[in-house]
């Protein structure tokens, strides 16, 4: 199955609740965090929702 790397950059201060919640969904929590998830519609969904603070890493 097909991963994705996902590298939070950026501080999520200032950020609406949605966007929050779908960090915490991915499981970043501290800048420079990578998780390594499964490449599927609903990930790239959460991705693409907060594309300004992430990094994705194929």
């Amino acid at each position: 199955m097909a991963t994705i790397k996902v590298k939070l950059t950026r501080s999520y201060i200032g950020c609406t609740p949605v966007q929050k919640d779908t960090l915490r969904a991915l499981g970043l929590k501290r800048i420079r965090q990578v998780r390594e998830l499964p490449k599927n519609d609903s990930t790239l969904g959460m991705v693409q929702r907060v594309n300004h603070l992430v990094e994705v890493i194929e």
